[in-house]
């Protein structure tokens, strides 16, 4: 149940309960009122009928009747015993109020009709009702609105708050959300939030791009350095750890500028099927690839081989054989037979530096990062799975032309 909807049961509830609770209360003291007023009017008949029966040996007034037969036996029993008293009692199709006392010859009775009372407390009782849909109606309607601009100012948080999670550390929810409550507070809160956030990852993009600036400089000596050594066993281990080296530093320039957004795609239809397999040539890794249906596509062919590369890479370097690429329409999947992709990377997707390889030194986990990377600048969707049967599964989905 949505917290609108929380917020109006419970505000109809209560009305529901206090309404219904008022009602009893003026519900019963008018039927005290009345049945006060009519036991008055009997008691003070009786005693006007008393005095004319005891100047005239006969009751005096309307009603007053000596030992009348339909004298409820209560009253009858509490006036032989020589007491005064009253009592509401049904008789026939209505009510009446009597009131009797002891006299000479027997048990002197008045009835009063309690039928105008009783029209009147119904009369009150459909005015009650329609008092209480009334006021139930306006206190939920009221009920109703405050919740729904409370739970439409969250929502637009919620939808600001999911931008800055999927990236967007600019957006301020204050701007959105007006007032001065709980939820301006809250939404205050989230700005001061995406401020830090913006601004720690602001320094993080800063520094890795710093970083690999700097050691640009001495890499470029050191690779002229290694190319002057003389041939032998030694100078190719060094060779090759200056180029690792450089393709490090060239993937941390690549991830800085994918992390400013200041990439910007060269977009062209292209069949599907023959980038994949230009893709798959170009790597020179063991892939079979597999095609279910071919498709036109709108990419940027040097950010897809990158993509595809990386992805390829990955599944050799991690995984294990035979590596599948299965082209189906836009889509196309990278398949390992290895041990899958590890549960922290389903749930967070690639981070750099991390690796979730058990032994050290295998790969600096930037691969699966620029893979997303381009992917998000070429408007393609790269999701992270493991295959039922096992092994690693990644998924792109790429744009088609309109």
């Amino acid at each position: 149940m949505t917290l609108r909807r929380q917020i109006a049961t419970a505000v109809a509830a209560i009305a529901v309960l206090v309404a219904v609770a008022v009602g009893l209360l003026v519900h019963q003291a008018m039927i005290r009122q009345h049945v006060d007023q009519a036991r008055s009017a009997a008691l003070a008949a009786l005693d006007s009928a008393r005095d004319g029966y005891a100047r005239g040996g006969a009751p005096a007034g309307r009603g007053a009747v000596v030992n009348d037969p339909a004298l409820p036996e209560r009253l009858r029993a509490l006036a032989s015993g020589g007491r005064h008293g009253s009592l509401l009692a049904a008789d026939g199709a209505g009510e009446s109020m009597w009131a009797a006392g002891p006299v000479q010859d027997g048990v002197l009775s008045v009835r009063v009709d309690f039928a105008q009372h009783r029209q009147a407390i119904a009369d009150l009782d459909r005015i009650i009702l329609l008092t209480v849909v009334a006021a139930v109606f306006t206190t939920v309607l009221a009920g109703v609105l405050v919740a729904d601009r409370i739970s439409r100012r969250l929502r637009t948080a919620a939808t600001a708050a999911r931008g800055i999670a999927a990236g967007g550390t600019d957006t301020r929810i204050g701007e959105l959300v007006d007032g001065k409550d709980e939820v301006a507070d809250l939404a205050a809160a989230v700005d001061l939030m995406s401020r830090t956030l913006h601004r720690r990852l602001e320094d993080e993009q800063r520094f890795t791009a710093d970083v690999a600036h700097e050691l640009r400089t001495p890499l470029t000596g050191l690779v002229t350095a290694a190319e002057l050594l003389p041939p032998g066993r030694p100078t190719q281990l060094v060779q090759n750890r200056v180029q690792a080296l450089r393709g490090l530093v060239e993937d941390l320039l690549e991830v800085s500028r994918l992390d400013a957004d200041a990439e910007s795609p060269d977009l062209s239809a292209v069949p599907l099927e023959r980038a994949a397999r230009r893709t798959v040539s170009l790597t020179g890794l063991d892939v079979t690839v597999e095609v279910t249906a071919d498709r036109q596509v709108r990419t940027d062919l040097r950010r897809l081989d990158r993509i595809l590369g990386n992805l390829l890479l990955n599944a050799h370097r991690h995984g294990a054989g035979p590596v599948h690429l299965h082209v189906d329409g836009p889509r196309i999947t990278v398949r390992d037979h290895g041990p899958g992709y590890p549960e922290d990377l389903l749930r967070h997707g690639p981070q750099r530096f991390r690796t979730n390889a058990p032994e050290r030194g295998r790969g600096h986990g930037l691969g699966l990062t620029i893979a997303t990377g381009h992917a998000r600048v070429i408007g393609a969707t790269l999701t992270f799975t493991n295959h039922p049967a096992g092994g690693a599964l990644a998924t792109l989905t790429l744009p088609t032309p309109d």
